[in-house]
């Protein structure tokens, strides 16, 4: 069986060899591809990676030209695989290359389209802890992810899970949502997960700010049922809210109500339009990025293997046939 095994890299120049040489070393009863993705780390993760990749050939690396963020930079990886299992890992060694065996036997003997690592105890921060689980409350809401289920980056999947996962050409990926939304055949099982030895999280708030808004404005089209159902409620309540000062207008007292009110209220009114427009604006945004056909990543160099254009760009291989007299065949 064959193995792949995709790596986004970024400022992992301390931990990316020793990643390597252990998957080498574990994963050796696999017909094993190992695929190393660089994000324009700012460090020397780009040369290292090449040198890797110059002395194994079961190592293919590309380079990004710039930052394109964690998921654009594994879909590029998935476009370079061949195997019938693959498996993402992060470059932080937190996740022990072993554990990948863990999951491949799970998916096969489960006959699992998709197999998530779940931790038994997470070493992250408290407040990585706290945006994962935010995270998984989102996809439970806005994705239909299944009760229970843990998003974990490290996870592994099948050759047919990857063609529709490649399926998907926008500019936004989201692994988890492109998995969940193809397959329900999907299992977790319990892995170690390890002290960070070296460096720090990448994750800023930034980041994960940014991965959220991609999950709500992307995926699920539940924010805008979210402002109707909130537009039709404030409706409703200022509808009654009106018939009750005419009521007590006509029937009760003359009652003028405090400019404390009104400035609450008009407030509160111009914050919910704010928030409707914003939203409706970033829906937009996304769909004008979409049709400027703005790309995934864009690649500035490969090591044993070769982008599309490359491909397209060499000789055609001619045969030749003596009994008709070495007329050149195409193939």
């Amino acid at each position: 069986m064959k193995l792949s095994v995709v790596i986004p890299v970024y400022n992992s120049e301390g931990t990316i060899m020793i990643l390597v040489n252990t998957l080498l070393k574990v994963l050796h009863p696999y017909e094993l591809e190992i695929v190393l993705v660089n994000d324009a780390s700012r460090d020397k993760s780009e040369l290292v990676c090449e040198t890797i990749a110059s002395f194994d050939h079961r190592v293919k690396f590309i380079s990004l030209r710039k930052n394109s963020g964690e998921h654009n930079t594994v879909m590029c990886g998935l476009n370079y695989c061949t195997g019938d299992y693959i498996a993402i890992v992060d470059d932080d060694l937190q996740n022990p290359p072993s554990e990948i065996i863990t999951l491949v036997n799970k998916a096969i003997a489960g006959k699992h389209d998709v197999v998530y690592a779940r931790y038994g105890v997470k070493q992250h921060s408290l407040f990585r802890n706290f945006c994962s689980y935010l995270n998984n409350v989102f996809a439970f809401y806005l994705l239909n992810k299944p009760k229970g289920l843990y998003l974990s980056s490290f996870k592994v999947f099948s050759k047919e899970i990857l063609k529709e996962i490649l399926a998907y050409k926008g500019p936004f990926p989201y692994i988890d949502a492109l998995i969940l939304r193809v397959t329900d055949n999907i299992s977790s099982e319990e892995v170690i997960h390890e002290i960070r030895k070296n460096g720090k999280s990448n994750y800023t708030l930034k980041k994960l700010f940014s991965l959220y808004l991609n999950v709500f404005i992307n995926y699920s089209n539940k924010p805008l049922r979210l402002v109707t159902i909130t537009g039709i409620m404030i409706s409703i309540l200022a509808a009654i809210l009106a018939a009750s000062i005419v009521y007590e207008k006509v029937f009760v007292n003359d009652i003028t109500f405090g400019w404390t009110f009104l400035a609450v209220l008009l407030l509160f009114s111009i914050g919910a339009t704010f928030i409707v427009i914003g939203l409706l604006g970033e829906y937009i945004g996304k769909i004008i990025m979409s049709l400027n056909n703005t790309p995934q990543f864009v690649i500035k160099k490969t090591v044993n293997t070769e982008t599309i254009e490359e491909s397209i760009s060499k000789p055609i291989n001619i045969m030749y046939k003596e009994e008709y007299d070495r007329e050149p065949v195409r193939i």
